[in-house]
């Protein structure tokens, strides 16, 4: 993305460069301009949403096995 945004070379001739079709690296573009956004606006950053995404699936898989959950108290 760097390519394009910063050389201003065409998305089409960088496309054409990796070996991929443009409307792919267009996906590619808006989906790395919307994390920037999120992360810009206060929002999750990648790995922190992969982390609240891991810790949910802990939390459920004790739930359906009910066992209880760690609070604070038990650290």
């Amino acid at each position: 993305m760097r390519i394009v945004t910063e050389i201003g070379k065409a998305a089409a001739e960088v496309a054409r460069d990796l070996g991929v079709q443009p409307s792919t690296l267009q996906n590619w573009a808006h989906r790395a301009r919307a994390r920037a956004d999120a992360e810009a606006a206060g929002g999750l950053s990648e790995s922190e949403r992969d982390e609240l995404r891991r810790l949910s699936e802990d939390a459920h898989g004790a739930q359906q096995l009910d066992l209880p959950l760690k609070g604070p108290e038990s650290v």
